[in-house]
């Protein structure tokens, strides 16, 4: 393997891999993903200022191939969720982020990066090209969202 994948596995590869199973539920896809996007980062060489923007590039570039692999699963109709990437110390969670999973894309993907990566508002809304008080009221309607979907479904009081 290439020192500069192995690299980039080390430092991003989780990062990437939650990202794409994110959106696609399938841990298969998600490493299918992993790879094409360390692939496009060793074909495209960007010049990358710091490792803040090299991230968002990464993620960037699987959040685009994970939309691309939605769209091709949607017209082979194979989308399958799969549970195993959820790790053991993650269980007693594993209920809110089956609720996160089951929003539209538009909300799941903003409390992934918020939650999961730990990225600013800021920083969202450079990597999904939008403006900071959009990802700001996504953000919002997603906790509405899913405060709803807990209380019904797991009987989650606030």
């Amino acid at each position: 393997m290439n020192i500069k994948a192995e690299q980039l596995l080390g430092d991003y590869g989780t990062s990437i891999l939650r990202m794409a199973y994110s959106y696609l539920h399938s841990l298969a896809d998600a490493e299918d993903v992993l790879q094409d996007t360390l692939i496009q980062y060793l074909k495209a060489a960007p010049r990358i200022e710091n490792t803040a923007h090299e991230k968002a590039w990464l993620l960037r570039v699987a959040v685009n191939l994970s939309k691309n692999k939605i769209s091709y699963n949607k017209r082979r109709d194979t989308i399958e969720l799969n549970e195993e990437v959820i790790s053991a110390g993650e269980l007693d969670l594993q209920f809110v982020w089956e609720a996160v999973s089951g929003l539209p894309v538009m909300y799941s993907e903003v409390l992934h990066l918020f939650y999961h990566e730990g990225c600013s508002t800021a920083q969202i809304a450079e990597l999904l090209a939008k403006k900071e008080s959009t990802i700001r009221s996504l953000l919002h309607r997603a906790r509405e969202k899913l405060k709803i979907i807990l209380k019904e479904e797991y009987d989650f009081a606030e």
